[in-house]
């Protein structure tokens, strides 16, 4: 029996698998959606998970603003689904030398639901993203990025 969650409009259910603590995560055509430790469901849109692994028995999700770890007891086709689904998101992603050093990757991800590219940025360990002067040599990068693909 799939738990009930809150779906959006055209929004279907692909798979579904049960957690040690109980809940369910289900895995949807736009979102992942896990439980909250309040009770109910957080749903994470496919472009807004920046990295997702399977590992002894849990999933790792890592966003821009936070890390959920969810562990499932039969976790069926939910890790595929999950890879599969964050994949299909990613419109272009580039590793690129900034003009001072280190690297940026620059990442172009498309909503399930369409609509326009949301692009990111993850600077080299040690660079600080918030500098004003790496941001901009990024949104320079970005900006040949785009002319070059289109995007």
């Amino acid at each position: 029996m799939r738990p009930p969650v809150d779906l959006e409009r055209r929004e279907r259910v692909l798979t579904h698998a049960p957690t040690r603590g109980g809940s369910h995560v289900v895995a949807t055509t736009t979102a992942l959606h896990i439980p909250r430790a309040e009770g109910g469901f957080l749903r994470i849109p496919w472009d807004r998970i920046d990295q997702a692994t399977w590992k002894n028995g849990h999933l790792h999700l890592k966003t821009a603003t936070a890390e959920h770890h969810v562990g499932l007891t039969a976790p069926g086709s939910v890790p595929e689904t999950v890879r599969e689904r964050v994949t299909a998101t990613i419109a272009v992603s580039h590793q690129a030398r900034l003009p001072h050093g280190g690297g940026v990757r620059i990442a172009g991800r498309r909503p399930a639901t369409g609509g326009d590219i949301r692009w990111t940025f993850v600077f080299d360990a040690g660079l600080d993203a918030d500098d004003p002067g790496l941001r901009a040599q990024a949104e320079q990068l970005l900006e040949d990025l785009r002319r070059q693909t289109g995007l």
